[in-house]
């Protein structure tokens, strides 16, 4: 499947570990009362334990990281998290009085990194498009550039439509294959929010130029697998549309993409794009 739609998956993960579609990628969706806490392992994926609201303290292994997270919901502010290696034994507790949201995004890796913190500050803000060109976005990258040397593969970030409606991830792209210069092999899922809640969009996963779709409609806390093809998305007019994103390489951790060659002309047009992409170089 590769959209999953909203369900309540009672803290256990909405891709597991060897999925059929991205077997690069693990994702869990943990809703925690004030008290309640969680754990895991896992023996091939390094993790970001990030923080969509409320605060937690984290254990990794022997290593206590306290009071992370400093924004109610995810409208409001810059995210925290924290960095886990594979083969970490990992645990955290709510402490705010409302309880906290916790997103894990795994990738599979070979080596085992140690732990790190990664508060508001040391998220990277990156703003692009405009309103007239229906591409206004907003790019909070929980680990990106702060991960080199100290990470795997793992790419995580979180993606807003600025505004009410807009077009993401345009002009069409993709990243199916490890062809460099050109195009580097990651797999992806993203999990998507609105606001108002109510709020919908479109996916679009198509193979090549002259295909027609598919298309799936997502609501709110629809999880999307892409592992290959061309995906750009939209929300409609009215909604802000938020997505939770896990990309993970196969070979590299440059993000390479390669932008559906009928619409490329459209990066000389969108304001930003190409600072916004080369952050993921």
């Amino acid at each position: 499947m590769h959209h999953i739609e909203a369900y309540d998956n009672k803290n256990k993960p909405i891709v597991d570990i060897d999925n059929n579609i991205v077997p690069l990628v693990y994702f869990n969706h943990i809703k925690l009362n004030k008290g309640e806490s969680y754990s895991y392992l896992l023996k091939d994926h390094e993790t970001i334990i990030a923080v969509v609201s409320g605060v937690i303290d984290v254990i990794v292994d022997n290593e206590k990281f306290s009071n992370i997270g400093k924004r109610l919901s995810l409208w409001e502010g810059k995210p925290e998290g924290v960095y886990a290696g594979k083969e970490s034994n990992v645990s955290f507790n709510a402490k705010s009085d409302s309880g906290a949201e916790i997103y894990i995004a795994g990738g599979k890796i070979e080596k085992k990194y140690s732990p790190f913190k990664i508060d508001q500050n040391e998220v990277q803000k990156v703003q692009y498009g405009s309103d007239e060109t229906k591409t206004h976005r907003k790019i909070y990258h929980i680990l990106g550039k702060n991960g080199e040397d100290r990470s795997g593969r793992l790419l995580v970030s979180e993606l807003f439509t600025v505004g009410a409606g807009g077009w993401s991830g345009f002009p069409p792209h993709k990243h199916d294959a490890d062809r460099l210069p050109k195009e580097t092999k990651f797999e992806e899922v993203y999990q998507f929010r609105f606001n108002p809640s109510n709020g919908f969009g479109a996916q679009f996963l198509y193979p090549h130029d002259e295909s027609y779709g598919p298309i799936y409609h997502v609501k709110d806390q629809s999880t999307i697998l892409i592992d290959k093809g061309y995906h750009p998305s939209v929300a409609a007019p009215g909604y802000q549309m938020y997505y939770f994103t896990i990309i993970v390489g196969k070979t590299h951790r440059s993000l390479v993409q390669f932008f559906q060659p009928s619409h490329a002309y459209q990066l000389e047009v969108i304001p930003g794009i190409k600072d916004m992409i080369k952050n993921f170089k």
